[in-house]
């Protein structure tokens, strides 16, 4: 009777080893797949694992991988959708602490700035990650930085030695930057001088040359007493124009700042070292 009961406990103590051997196996096939940059395959043979996985004891290194899968194949909101499980599948603060990372570093990238924000805070009033500041400043710094809001991401770099780059670059694209405001103001006050401020130069005489031309014929028919063909002119066609020479002014100097961003952002990521969303 008893060698039965031996019997038995070994066969399940066995079976429970060779399940184990299994799932890890699949979890390091999946892994393979997804170093061979086949996401797909990854992300397929990673929900396989959570399947047969009766115990959830590779939860967390599954969902993970299909969320960073996802991620790769710039399926965004899937990949929050997964690091929120490996989130709730958790072993330790840490392992909690990165994928809370990753979902904010996700919001960066698809720009849900203020939804990004709002978890820096939420992180940094948890008593359990007091130590990880640092790390959640640089975060932040990246933030403001897609946020557009160069000058307050090179406030947050500076205060982390050892990004002193950052801190650089977000500085000289500040400079570089085109004041909207300033370039509609010349431009109130001399068309065509927004236009030249940012180096559209031939807009710049074109539109100067409109309103002095409507300009002028519009003093001419009051000049002249000719009310209803002033009234024509200057309403029509010189207000037309030094409208246009307004909004044409704010108009390029958006699109200088987008063009200086852009060109920025694609240096950082060709070309930048460090950690990045």
């Amino acid at each position: 009777m008893k060698s039965r009961w031996l019997l038995f406990i070994l066969e399940i103590f066995f079976q429970q080893g060779f399940a184990q051997i299994q799932l890890e196996k699949q979890l390091a096939f999946a892994e393979s797949l997804f170093a061979q940059e086949k996401y797909f395959d990854a992300i397929t043979e990673a929900k396989r694992l959570s399947f047969f996985d009766s115990t959830d004891q590779y939860s967390f290194k599954a969902n993970n991988l299909i969320a960073e899968s996802y991620r790769q194949g710039g399926k965004l909101s899937e990949a929050v959708h997964y690091f929120t499980r490996a989130e709730i599948s958790s072993h330790d603060k840490m392992e909690l602490f990165s994928t809370k990372i990753e979902i904010i570093k996700i919001n960066v990238l698809r720009r849900a700035f203020y939804l990004a924000d709002h978890q820096l805070n939420e992180l940094e009033k948890d008593q359990r990650f007091t130590a990880e500041n640092s790390s959640l400043q640089y975060w932040r710094g990246w933030n403001y930085l897609f946020h557009d809001d160069w000058q307050k991401a090179a406030e947050v770099f500076g205060k982390i030695d050892s990004v002193a780059t950052l801190k650089n670059i977000c500085e000289e694209v500040q400079k570089k930057k085109y004041s909207v405001s300033f370039a509609r103001g010349i431009s109130i006050a001399l068309p065509g001088a927004g236009q030249f401020y940012t180096g559209n130069y031939v807009s710049g005489i074109l539109s100067l040359g409109w309103n002095v031309l409507f300009g002028y014929l519009t003093v001419q028919a009051f000049s002249a007493e000719r009310i209803f063909d002033g009234m024509v002119v200057g309403t029509m066609l010189w207000l037309r124009f030094y409208n246009g020479n307004l909004s044409n002014a704010e108009k390029f100097a958006i699109e200088k700042n987008e063009l200086i961003k852009n060109e920025t952002l694609d240096y950082l990521q060709k070309n930048y070292q460090g950690l990045k969303p």
